[in-house]
């Protein structure tokens, strides 16, 4: 699985100095720029970000298994579940696209961003845009691509109801070619899953603490076996059982240091920690800097 900070590096061969200071580390960009630096075709594999882009011209996607031509002006969703890759982009390829990490939702909307349908197992989030469409979409990535160099304070929660926007704009513009095929049993398993995540998280005084921190708390939750569990979660997303936990407790984590008043003590009990130096040290190794300094940031 490629990470966005793989992808920094190879788009840019630079990681921005802030890249973990943000959540959900949104960023957007201009298809026309990026054409400036000659690049190799990406690598067919599954990301830990997603991706939207509008794309004004002729190409080959590879998403799945499944081979996409796309043929003028073009919407595509990519989920972090699903590999994919595209053949060399023309120089005369017009449009954008933004990258951002699911926590980006987190933070204020708690939108469940992989139970839409545009970024479901199974979906082929494609869609050609009429005039209409298009100028409506490409005006919408235009705001998000101006506020990115702004200084505005509430800036990220404007590109959020921007980005909320095209994402519902689409689901009501069709829904015809969205989905495949019904989930399988791993689909289904891997949403119980993730909904019995998401759902601890609603912590609103510093005596709760999330119950469910390791595979086999989930597993009995959910009466499986670990070992299944761990096979369904990584073959349907990519990513092991720990490492969702892991990202999904980072992700809390980053938001109550930014927007909660709890003391990290607290915050290390409501995350299920027994002690500070254990919460501290997590967070070190996940986000490269300790609890106290992120909150300074």
């Amino acid at each position: 699985m490629e990470s966005l900070e793989e992808f920094y590096q190879k788009k840019f061969d630079i990681i921005p100095s802030d890249i973990r200071a943000g959540i959900g580390q949104f960023n957007i960009f201009r298809i026309q720029d990026r054409l400036k630096q000659e690049r190799k075709a990406p690598r067919h594999v599954r990301r830990n970000f997603y991706k939207v882009m509008l794309y004004v011209g002729d190409n080959v996607f590879y998403y799945g298994d499944q081979v996409i031509q796309v043929s003028g002006r073009t919407l595509l969703f990519f989920s972090p579940s699903i590999p994919y890759s595209y053949e060399n982009v023309k120089q005369d390829t017009t449009g954008y696209f933004c990258v951002f990490k699911d926590e980006f939702y987190k933070e204020n909307f708690r939108l469940e961003l992989n139970e839409l349908p545009l970024f479901a197992t199974g979906a082929v989030p494609v869609f050609q845009l009429n005039e209409d469409e298009y100028k409506a979409a490409d005006a919408i990535f235009s705001n998000m691509f101006e506020e990115m160099d702004g200084g505005y304070l509430y800036k990220y929660d404007l590109i959020r109801s921007y980005l909320s926007q095209l994402i519902f704009k689409t689901l009501k513009m069709t829904t015809h070619n969205l989905t495949l095929h019904q989930p399988d049993s791993g689909a289904r398993i891997t949403a119980q899953f993730l909904d019995l995540l998401e759902k601890q998280f609603l912590i609103e005084f510093s005596t709760e603490k999330i119950e469910l921190r390791s595979p086999g708390s989930f597993a009995g939750k959910m009466a499986v076996h670990v070992n299944y569990l761990n096979r369904i979660i990584k073959r349907t997303t990519g990513k092991t059982t720990s490492e969702h936990i892991n990202e999904r407790i980072t992700t809390e984590a980053k938001i109550m240091l930014r927007h909660s008043t709890f003391n990290i003590a607290e915050i290390a009990y409501s995350l299920g920690f027994d002690e500070p130096l254990s919460f501290n040290k997590f967070f070190k190794k996940h986000m490269g800097i300790n609890p106290s300094s992120y909150r300074k940031v």
